[in-house]
């Protein structure tokens, strides 16, 4: 495809044909089959719930209506407490599970996961309530007091439930579109708190909890996991990982309006993470530096520097720009599945929009690749919006890569990934003038999530198969 038969807004980057040096293939390879292994274990774990309920006389108590609603509250109390502890374990961070999803998949089934959990929580205190006022013949509000302020650990299973509800409303679209992710994330850590706090009443007043051997084993096992794979995962790998490679602020570069790069230095650093990566990032020595953000490398990362480039988004992304050279880092990851281990075909189109490109920018430069392999599109509302665009020049003009910058304002009134100027095409239409042989690469998308189902829906619509597309979300 020439450069005339390009709709306005989309100009060719200039390409070579050097052949590029050989890269290896990335080392952060996970075999697809363990999400069918994550997914096998959480329904087994619901599935040996329901058999430890059964074998505690669960279905013998179903025969009246007070002790059946108790026995059905028990089993609903059972299933959410299953639940919380699998979604404490599918966020904290495990590599295999985290190399297998990918943090935007994970993100929907915690929020899944959790939003069932707390269904059923609701589900079990109305149950169990009611259960209980119709065998002792009382009204809902003298039982409910009776609970709260009678039974051993109820008190600090009521406040439990308040955390984990106030963690699920804060989870809701609505409610966090409303929230800074700063503060969206502080109050996410008080779930943690209300995992902790049901303990005692699980224990105490939970008689499926202790009924039988396997029951204790089976419930104090999957604590233990919950607990050990936080500490080890969210707490001790991030410090060793810190601690190995001494990361402090070197630059801040000022790459456009509201852009800007800070360059880190350390050791080690090219085993820090891969190319399309991000890890959680905190900065010392600025206010809320405790508050980690995610960030995706937006350069291969040497021995000795890694670099990440921000748009001046929110509080945390804004303060980057006044980041003083000297400032310790400290890092948690690397997180995602945006890197060249997932690539399966030798041809791939990298879809980038907005600073969304940082990671694609990676990934074009540490690519194994033959000229005209792969295929880079950088959407823009503006020429000034282009970030890094001279360096995507350069790489092209080293690798042989094709790179258009698809520049323009939005289509009104439709969801598409093309600018203005392309209306007059549909979204798959413009992809195939692009690249004509899309239907034969893999596609990594990166931008905003609106913007990345159309893009997708658009490599779907030129028979790129689910599994070719590769996309991380950065939506909370």
């Amino acid at each position: 495809m020439t450069a005339v038969m390009l709709p306005d807004g989309m100009d060719p980057a200039p390409a070579s044909t050097r052949r590029p040096r050989a890269l290896q293939r990335h080392r952060l390879s996970v075999a697809p089959w363990w999400r069918d292994v994550v997914g096998a274990l959480t329904w087994a774990s619901v599935l040996v719930v329901v058999a430890l309920w059964v074998s505690n006389s669960g279905l013998q108590h179903l025969s009246g209506l007070g002790t059946g609603l108790v026995s059905l509250g028990r089993l609903s109390g059972l299933l959410s407490a299953d639940l919380l502890l699998i979604q404490v374990l599918l966020m904290a961070r495990i590599p295999l599970v985290e190399g297998a999803y990918g943090q935007d998949v994970l993100a929907h089934r915690h929020r899944l996961v959790g939003f069932t959990s707390v269904n059923l929580l609701a589900v079990h205190l109305v149950l169990i309530i009611a259960g209980y006022a119709a065998v002792d013949d009382v009204n809902l509000i003298a039982q409910t007091w009776d609970f709260v302020v009678n039974y051993p650990g109820m008190l600090l299973a009521t406040a439990a439930t308040a955390l984990i509800v106030m963690v699920s409303w804060t989870s809701i679209k609505r409610a966090r579109a409303k929230l800074r992710y700063e503060s969206w994330h502080l109050l996410h850590l008080y779930a943690y708190l209300g995992v902790g706090l049901s303990i005692p009443h699980e224990v105490w007043t939970g008689a499926d909890f202790t009924a039988s051997p396997p029951a204790r084993l089976y419930w104090w096992s999957l604590y233990a996991a919950a607990l050990g794979a936080v500490l080890i995962w969210r707490v001790g790998v991030p410090l060793w990982r810190t601690a190995r490679h001494r990361l402090v602020v070197e630059q801040v570069v000022q790459e456009g309006p509201g852009v800007v790069s800070v360059i880190v230095r350390g050791r080690r650093l090219d085993r820090l993470a891969g190319a399309g990566q991000f890890l959680t990032w905190r900065f010392r020595g600025r206010e809320g530096w405790t508050r980690g953000h995610p960030f995706s490398l937006s350069a291969v990362p040497t021995r000795e520097r890694a670099r990440i480039t921000v748009k001046a988004l929110g509080d945390g992304s804004s303060a980057l720009a006044g980041l003083r050279p000297g400032s310790r880092v400290m890092v948690e990851g690397p997180y995602g599945r945006l890197h060249a281990g997932v690539r399966t075909r030798r041809k791939v189109t990298l879809i980038g929009s907005g600073i969304g490109i940082t990671p694609l920018r990676a990934l074009l430069e540490e690519f194994e690749q033959q000229p005209g392999e792969v295929t880079l599109i950088y959407r823009a509302s503006s020429e000034a919006d282009l970030v890094l665009r001279h360096e995507l020049d350069s790489l092209a003009a080293h690798t042989g890569a094709r790179v258009f910058y698809v520049v323009g304002r939005r289509i009104r009134g439709r969801r598409s990934w093309l600018p203005s100027s392309a209306a007059h095409l549909s979204d798959a239409e413009a992809l195939r003038q692009l690249v004509p042989d899309i239907a034969e690469h893999d596609v990594y998308l990166c931008g905003a999530q609106e913007w990345m189902d159309a893009a997708a829906a658009a490599a779907l619509a030129n028979e790129v198969p689910a599994s070719r597309i590769h996309t991380e979300r950065f939506s909370w």
